[in-house]
């Protein structure tokens, strides 16, 4: 009995019986049939779909940007990085919102803290905030 180990098929299919894909046929067994009476000789193994994740990966980090380098924290730990553009993020908005103009400029810090902080970070943080309990000055 053949069946094909190319890293281009997935599953396995019976010609004969037409079964699509086999997953009643026995794949397990004595070490000369591995397949169940009648279906020996004749098992194929169906080629893969085409995957298009490579597309979707493409368009999502097409205009994407890592944080720039930034000669305050020169060392592998960007910790205190990331929670220098939360609070620069934050002191951007509340001093543009007070004067009445845009804030467009201020997403570049923003951009830069979800780039380095983990999520469950920003979330804690926003939350203090709210309650009034952060303990950066802002």
């Amino acid at each position: 009995m053949e069946l094909k180990t190319e890293a281009k098929f997935r599953s396995v299919w019976c010609l004969k019986c037409s079964h699509d894909p086999v997953s009643q046929h026995s794949l397990r067994g004595d070490e000369e049939g591995h397949l169940s009476g009648d279906h020996r000789g004749h098992i194929k193994k169906r080629p893969k779909k085409p995957i298009k994740m490579a597309e979707t990966i493409e368009e999502k980090i097409k205009g994407y940007r890592t944080a720039p380098f930034d000669a305050r924290f020169p060392n592998t730990n960007q910790t205190r990085n990331c929670f220098q553009n939360y609070l620069d993020y934050h002191r951007c908005n509340k001093a543009l919102s007070a004067r009445d103009q845009d804030t467009a400029p201020c997403d570049w810090y923003q951009r830069v803290y979800k780039s380095l902080c983990p999520m469950s970070w920003v979330g804690k943080w926003d939350e203090q905030i709210e309650s009034g309990n952060f303990p950066g000055k802002i």
